[in-house]
């Protein structure tokens, strides 16, 4: 089912069974797939692959140019910047912000999720950083350098606790 009042361009791609919500906006060259969930008040710009099977909550916002895997979960206005990718069967809580600007304001490319990652709620994932698959980052923690597979890591900035 699609709202009616949402703005779908005519260039997206829009799988079978998806469903999209109250006031939700879709741009040119987005791609969804089937079984995919948009809930209400979402804004999906250009350039945009969602994979199949997917939860994308309200208010969750896309720059552009992000690759989402399949059975990705992204809950309540959580912001994915261009350049972001999200390996399959990845969970990420409320309002996780990614980035893909430098202090200079350049372009040097969005965050890495890996497969199988659960990233904890009002996480800061800083641009050009690789998380691994099978990482659980805690709330409120900002990961300013890579995490290699398997490990738990949180804080501010985010430090190893754990291997998996």
């Amino acid at each position: 089912m699609i709202s009616n009042t949402s703005i779908i361009s005519s260039k997206a791609i829009i799988g079978r069974n998806v469903t999209i919500g109250e006031f939700c906006i879709i741009e040119d060259d987005v791609v969804v797939g089937d079984n995919t969930v948009i809930k209400h008040y979402v804004e999906i710009r250009r350039d945009v692959i969602i994979g199949k099977d997917c939860l994308i909550d309200s208010r969750v916002s896309f720059s552009g140019n992000a690759r989402i895997g399949e059975k990705v979960i992204l809950r309540y206005d959580t912001i994915i910047a261009r350049g972001v990718s999200i390996g399959n069967n990845s969970y990420l809580c409320p309002r996780v912000m990614t980035n893909n600007l430098d202090t200079g304001m350049h372009q040097v490319g969005g965050a890495q999720i890996g497969e199988n990652c659960f990233i904890g709620t009002n996480c800061v994932l800083q641009h050009g950083i690789t998380i691994n698959n099978n990482v659980i980052t805690g709330a409120m923690s900002f990961v300013n350098k890579n995490i290699p597979e398997d490990e738990i890591w949180f804080g501010n900035p985010a430090a190893f606790f754990k291997k998996i």
